[in-house]
């Protein structure tokens, strides 16, 4: 049975993972920092509490860990709290938590990047967004390299280098993107995988709260994670990140109404094109 941690899942796409991993038995540590006396600010619904029950519920096990994922600290904690359960064993964590939603502008999203609060855009996007992931899987690596395996999947927002519509949203996202395959190449001689997942446009409570519907929902992600978790040859995927919707026609998953929505895809007049000058050094 895979021991896993799923950050940023008292909701949205980090319950939907959960809920998956429980699905296929997993025994999920839930982290994140709703517990059942506390609330978001925006007062999003969902709780660590109650993600772990369903978890449990659903044939996994489930364990609610209050945790700031900006707070080293925290993580510190948590991830000794899992040593001394498992016996220094981890199997999987995936990265879902994400503080840049909570003050989510919708107006002023895509404002020239000098117009922004350059404050609360880098709290939001870097400190409570990049930060997190980076963070945890830092405190979480040592885990998995004395166990000799472990797979960390990183949820990020991405559309194959497309731009994202804000300047520190979409250098903070990269960050995950670029990370995974940084990190992917140090750990590839320690049999520790390392994967990007892009979902699509999800259902999640805050976009239901903002009057969306119709969307894929947060398990279809977690089918995908699932999927990959019990993906015997997943270091073939090291290093990489791909679309929910390729991974499900990849791995035959669909959502929770039986459908198999196509991959997130944004427009090619988004793609950042480079100066027409020989040899110039840009990234593709």
């Amino acid at each position: 049975m895979s021991v896993a941690i799923v950050t940023g899942a008292s909701r949205g796409i980090g319950r939907g993972v959960a809920l998956s991993l429980g699905d296929i038995g997993a025994t999920v540590y839930v982290t994140g920092r709703t517990t059942g006396d506390t609330r978001p600010v925006d007062g999003a619904p969902g709780t660590i509490d109650e993600t772990a029950s369903q978890v449990t519920e659903r044939g996994g096990r489930g364990i609610a860990v209050r945790c700031d994922h900006t707070d080293y600290d925290d993580i510190k904690r948590l991830m000794q709290r899992v040593s001394d359960d498992c016996g220094g064993h981890l199997d999987v964590l995936v990265n879902c938590a994400w503080g840049g939603y909570e003050a989510y502008d919708h107006a002023g999203f895509a404002a020239p990047f000098w117009e922004h609060d350059f404050e609360a855009k880098w709290n939001g996007m870097f400190v409570a967004g990049l930060r997190p992931t980076l963070a945890t899987t830092h405190a979480a690596i040592p885990l998995m390299l004395d166990s000799g395996d472990g797979l960390v999947v990183n949820i990020a927002a991405w559309d194959r280098g497309r731009y994202l519509g804000a300047l520190m949203y979409d250098t903070a996202k990269a960050g995950i993107v670029r990370a995974t395959a940084t990190l992917a190449h140090e750990l590839r001689p320690h049999n520790v995988n390392v994967v990007a997942v892009f979902p699509g446009f999800t259902g999640t409570e805050r976009v239901r709260m903002a009057g969306a519907q119709g969307l894929e929902s947060p398990e279809y992600v977690g089918r995908c994670v699932a999927a990959l978790v019990a993906d015997a040859d997943v270091a073939r995927r090291s290093g990489g990140g791909y679309r929910v919707g390729e991974l499900a026609r990849d791995y035959g998953v669909t959502d929770v109404d039986g459908s198999q929505p196509e991959a997130f895809d944004l427009p090619d007049e988004l793609i950042l094109t480079p100066p027409d000058i020989s040899g110039s050094p840009w990234p593709p």
